[in-house]
């Protein structure tokens, strides 16, 4: 795994991430600011995992690519179980 970066919820994504995952971030932003879900101090984590994105929020949701076009919206909870079954 390598490390990419981190930024804080509310601020533009890196500009390196695909745009899929872009568009996720700000639908998720988006969902916890109707729900009126306090952020202040999270942030996501830019990784790379097989040489593919993977964004994890504080919270535990996880974005990532599952082709060139899609994004998936899950948990790092959820998602790992997924790749224990494998």
């Amino acid at each position: 795994m390598q490390l990419g970066t981190r930024w804080p919820v509310g601020a533009e994504a890196p500009g390196r991430i695909p745009a899929p995952i872009r568009a996720a971030v700000r639908t998720v932003e988006a969902e916890l600011a109707d729900a009126e879900q306090p952020t202040a101090g999270w942030a996501w984590t830019l990784t790379y995992l097989e040489g593919r994105p993977i964004v994890d929020l504080d919270d535990g949701t996880r974005i990532r690519m599952i082709d060139d076009e899609v994004a998936l919206v899950t948990s790092i909870e959820l998602d790992e179980s997924d790749e224990d079954e494998d």
